[in-house]
């Protein structure tokens, strides 16, 4: 399958994008490193749309087309001493892996965030030590490795090893 990633986009979930959402959200391969569980049906992803995506504060759907084929989330930490921080994630339906998707959408999603989010200085990424996807994702997006922590993450009823990665606001090109 060819994909043009001109067409890629980043835009708000909508109800409407509850099929598109099952398609991926409902993959135990797409799940398989996230913190929620597989959904298992259409009112499913209506409610994880209504009260997860949309009232997030920085939840993205990855769009081919303007059709939902994944998700980004950059969530800011709060409090005095974490507000320069934030946490992201994000995934694809099986299909689109490895045509450059994700690397594409977290390259579009990182200047944004850091114009709507300007006190944020820090994105980190905890990626499971056995998602060589993801892995290879936020390296190609210039994010740096720091370090693995060990039995770090409860998923899924396993303790798992994750690698932190980091990317400041400083890292950014200075003409993007």
């Amino acid at each position: 399958m060819e994909v043009d990633l001109s067409k890629i986009t980043l835009r708000p979930f909508k109800l409407e994008d509850a099929d598109d959402f099952l398609l991926f959200a409902g993959d135990d391969q797409v799940t398989n490193y996230l913190r929620w569980q597989t959904l298992s049906s259409k009112q499913e992803a209506l409610d994880h749309i209504k009260d997860v995506c949309i009232p997030h504060p920085w939840r993205r759907s990855i769009c081919n087309d303007n059709c939902s084929i994944g998700f980004i989330s950059i969530f800011p930490f709060s409090g005095e001493e974490d507000r320069f921080k934030a946490n992201i994630g994000f995934g694809v339906a099986v299909k689109y892996w490895g045509h450059g998707i994700a690397t594409k959408a977290v390259k579009m999603a990182v200047p944004q965030f850091f114009v709507d989010f300007p006190d944020v200085v820090r994105l980190e990424a905890f990626i499971d030590a056995q998602n060589l996807g993801s892995q290879r994702v936020v390296e190609k997006t210039g994010f740096q490795k720091e370090g693995m922590l060990r039995k770090y993450a409860y998923m899924k009823g396993k303790l798992r090893d994750m690698f932190i990665y980091s990317f400041l606001s400083t890292d950014l090109p200075a003409n993007p």
